[in-house]
């Protein structure tokens, strides 16, 4: 949206934020038909897996509401995979402010709700987390 005058920017625009392991996604949603812009770019071209996509669009798959609005989304941290889940957590919250009767449906797809699952850190005198150095008993 930039270089665009101020009258021509969408008057109903609504935040959300969405996180999945260490990327945080901020999303912005308002009518339109159905564009999804993340980082400047096409979600397309942005994940080029096509896994990755469907992630995306999940949120409206559930709602039934395709192509109904446009997204702009800055993701930042992770990897693909959690950048893509953050941004279906903020476009399920953005989805939830813009209609609230949509939250039921989200929720029971388990898209409202972040998922806690984080890498475990590395623990002194370890290999990893979990691994243990080789145990020499001579």
């Amino acid at each position: 949206m930039k270089g665009k005058p101020m009258e021509d920017k969408p008057k109903d625009v609504f935040w959300a934020t969405g996180r999945r392991k260490t990327a945080v996604a901020r999303v912005r949603i308002f009518s339109g038909k159905g564009k999804i812009n993340i980082n400047g770019e096409s979600s397309e071209k942005y994940f080029p897996r096509e896994i990755l996509q469907w992630i995306v669009k999940q949120p409206f798959d559930v709602t039934e509401s395709a192509g109904k609005y446009d997204i702009i989304a800055n993701v930042r941290g992770g990897g693909k995979s959690g950048q893509a889940g953050a941004v279906r957590h903020g476009i399920a919250r953005a989805l939830v402010k813009v209609n609230s009767s949509l939250r039921q449906p989200l929720r029971e797809a388990g898209f409202i709700t972040r998922d806690p699952r984080m890498k475990e850190r590395k623990k002194y005198g370890q290999k990893g987390a979990r691994k243990k150095f080789q145990y020499s008993k001579r």
